[in-house]
């Protein structure tokens, strides 16, 4: 029988082993979002890096950063999620959606009013976050889809946290804010809960 995967906190002595996560669950772009965390990490902007582990080996890392929303009355700090990671042997296991689940209890008892992603509409709406436009959150970027900005409201949100996501320039410097064409393009082109892979 096969072990159970344990969810927890990372280790900093594990930075090797959720990296490689990254790399080998992004392919091509894995070094620019290793990059990215990387980035984040040595500013002091990522609150929470969650593993997933089986048989002592990690097989799937969520980080959670620093944002805000540009609300009329302040800005408001929120928790970003990304990068979700899961080996890709370790894929379809449920292992990516207890990470989901666990960043949201870390956010929450940070008592961030919101958790924010960019991601696929129907992997994301089947797991509880919403389209964050229905809540009056705007995306960062004209880039990232509507459809593909979600989020998740904590019990520490108030109704008049509303306005754009703004994030921290890592993601600007490193171009690694919503989609640019061609993908772009083949994504608005796609029917509704399609996205192109």
């Amino acid at each position: 029988m096969e072990a159970p995967v344990q969810i927890r906190s990372a280790r900093p002595e594990e930075q090797e082993a959720f990296e490689s996560v990254v790399r080998a669950a992004f392919a091509d772009e894995g070094d620019v979002v290793v990059r990215v965390l990387r980035e984040l990490v040595d500013r002091e902007l990522v609150c929470a890096i969650i593993v997933a582990e089986r048989n002592g080996t990690v097989v799937g890392t969520v980080a959670l950063s620093l944002a805000w929303v540009d609300a009329r009355e302040r800005l408001v700090e929120i928790a970003l999620l990304s990068p979700l990671a899961v080996h890709p042997d370790e894929q379809n296991r449920g292992t990516g959606a207890l990470l989901l689940d666990a960043a949201f209890d870390a956010a929450q008892q940070m008592e961030f009013p919101l958790v924010a992603l960019e991601g696929d509409p129907a992997y994301y709406a089947s797991r509880g976050w919403e389209q964050s436009s229905d809540h009056g959150v705007l995306s960062p970027s004209a880039r990232v889809p509507e459809a593909a900005c979600r989020v998740r409201l904590t019990s520490s949100y108030e109704e008049w946290v509303t306005g754009r996501i703004v994030y921290p320039d890592t993601w600007w410097r490193h171009d690694t804010v919503g989609l640019r064409d061609p993908l772009l393009a083949q994504v608005e082109a796609a029917p509704e809960g399609v996205t192109a892979g």
